[in-house]
């Protein structure tokens, strides 16, 4: 069995402050009206449903998800293979991301999302890796800004381990491991 060496990056209680936070960011400027979450799987289903609980808005959300195909790495070639289940033509729409680091998928979905006519598009970003952008993107709600390290736990997966984690840790793999 492969061996990880994980170290807590951002223990759970800041993130339970920061989380809230934003909810009451994302209150105050949409005060009085509904919203729509979309959340982007997988990765960000706790940070929604986090986050959700900390809108004291009429809101609902819905999913989104994408797969890259071929070396997205250079590419960038994204596909959806999830849509969202409703409209959300003249809806406040919130896209929440767990972490926004090359920026590559955030712009396919806005552009995605806007050319559908949204009131709003605002974006929420847990964590944003600006040392690994490729793309200018920014997050509207920005959580932590984080250093150019792979991250796991709180809806982030290695190979679709640790995204229970409470924490977002940096992971270190040993020699054989990978």
């Amino acid at each position: 069995m492969s061996m990880h060496k994980l170290n807590i990056l951002i223990p759970r209680e800041q993130i339970a402050a920061k989380v809230a936070e934003m909810g009451a960011r994302i209150s105050s400027d949409f005060a009085g009206q509904p919203i729509v979450l979309i959340g982007v799987l997988k990765g960000a289903a706790i940070f929604l449903a986090d986050l959700a609980r900390q809108i004291s808005l009429d809101l609902s959300f819905d999913f989104i998800a994408v797969s890259s195909y071929g070396n997205s790495m250079t590419s960038g070639e994204l596909k959806l293979v999830k849509d969202v289940d409703e409209s959300v033509e003249g809806k406040n729409v919130i896209l929440v991301e767990d972490i926004l680091d090359t920026g590559v998928t955030l712009t396919y979905l806005k552009k995605l999302l806007l050319a559908r006519q949204p009131r709003a598009l605002k974006v929420a970003a847990l964590l944003d890796k600006r040392a690994a952008r490729k793309v200018p993107v920014e997050a509207d709600y920005v959580g932590f800004e984080i250093p150019d390290q792979f991250v796991v736990g709180y809806g982030l997966d290695f190979a679709q381990r640790y995204r229970n984690l409470p924490h977002v840790c940096t992971i270190e793999c040993d020699a054989e491991s990978g």
